[in-house]
């Protein structure tokens, strides 16, 4: 394809990304309407999957359009849909719009869709082409095909150790690892998710917030999710004191105490039971499960070293990002960062290193599941 079909799909992209974490249970699409011969395009129509997943990005960018969409090129980052839910499909209106060509990252492995959405177009008479910048198209929307092909939203991992591979001192000693820099990436990964989540000995521990604190997007309620076996988490916690606020769902198990459960609920926090696994702590799989039956996507999870190793060992875990800070505990001693079940799928075949970042004076490394 032309370099200005890569540009234009760039667009896409980026378009798309601003609603990740805003739309689900819907992925957010990026969709750019362009007209004019080569050598003469302009841009006529271009949008995201509104938040709340509705209006999907290609009927916005077609509306913005207008007639000027009649034998103009569409790029679209995934597949648009073929089927009627709420509302009519996207492949409907491209051809009802007059586009002459859809230029698409990836197929949509929904089985409502997986090609037929493609298909649809073509017989139309519409020109397809698929495939374009597609790794980062996969990237994107990691999140929908993981939902649809395994139930389960993806889960982006993050980490901060010391240098020498710690996440904590011994006993009660608070650690500031990673510095205002890499502290705003995390808050940007947090704004592009569905959800953040940890393990109650971190909810207990840091009594986090759990919120996106970065200019122009403190609005962002993400979803924040504790993983409480026993039903633990403080009324007094910043968690439970802001749950009317921020949306708060504790995942326990099907033994933990009803009175703390009625407690928490009265507080304004949603508390689900799942079955417990062979370890006796909650089933990490039925969990997961549970949270993609709802629609959530993608799972930012911060919960340390202990809810990390758990879901290495599950195989729970898509992208994991080590940021390495610049101090060292030394001989004071530690929880060490990694575990043994993380270390071993992190030098596997199963994952690759995908990308590194400065963060000011931390190290940042992202390792993604490899495609299969």
């Amino acid at each position: 394809m032309s370099a200005p079909d890569a540009r234009f799909m760039r667009l896409a992209l980026a378009l798309g990304r601003r609603n990740l974490g805003r739309t689900w249970p819907n992925p957010s699409v990026g969709a750019v309407v362009v007209a004019g011969e080569p050598g003469s395009e302009r841009i006529v129509g271009q949008a995201a999957t509104a938040p709340g997943g509705r209006p999907h990005g290609e009927t916005l960018a077609l509306a913005e359009a207008g007639a000027a969409a009649r034998g103009a090129t569409l790029y679209v980052t995934l597949e648009p849909c073929s089927h009627h839910g709420r509302t009519p499909p996207c492949t409907e209106a491209i051809v009802a719009a007059g586009i002459a060509r859809v230029v698409t990252g990836i197929e949509d492995p929904d089985p409502r869709v997986a090609g037929r959405g493609h298909a649809l177009l073509r017989q139309a008479g519409i020109a397809v082409e698929t495939g374009l910048l597609r790794e980062q198209a996969a990237r994107d929307h990691a999140g929908h095909v993981t939902r649809v092909t395994r139930g389960r939203p993806t889960v982006h991992l993050k980490l901060a150790c010391t240098r020498d591979g710690f996440a904590a001192a011994s006993g009660n000693e608070r650690l500031r690892i990673t510095g205002p820099v890499a502290d705003g990436a995390v808050h940007l990964w947090r704004s592009h998710a569905d959800a953040i989540m940890v393990g109650i000995g971190t909810a207990r521990a840091d009594d986090p917030s759990l919120t996106v604190r970065l200019t122009g997007l403190s609005e962002r309620r993400t979803l924040r999710i504790v993983f409480d076996t026993h039903l633990r988490l403080q009324p007094s916690s910043v968690l439970v004191r802001g749950a009317h606020d921020v949306p708060t769902l504790v995942v326990t198990s099907q033994g933990a105490p009803a009175h703390a459960k009625r407690m928490l609920e009265s507080l304004g926090v949603e508390v689900v039971r799942v079955g417990r696994g062979a370890s006796g702590r909650i089933d990490l799989n039925a969990a997961l499960a549970m949270l993609g039956a709802r629609g959530l996507t993608r799972v930012c999870s911060e919960g340390g070293p202990r809810l990390a190793d758990a879901l290495a060992e599950a195989d729970l875990i898509d992208a994991c990002t080590l940021i390495t800070g610049p101090a060292e505990l030394g001989g004071r001693g530690g929880l060490p960062a990694v575990g043994p079940h993380l270390a071993a799928r992190l030098a596997g075949a199963g994952f690759r290193e995908a990308e590194t970042l400065a963060l000011g004076p931390d190290h940042a490394v992202t390792y993604e599941r490899s495609p299969v």
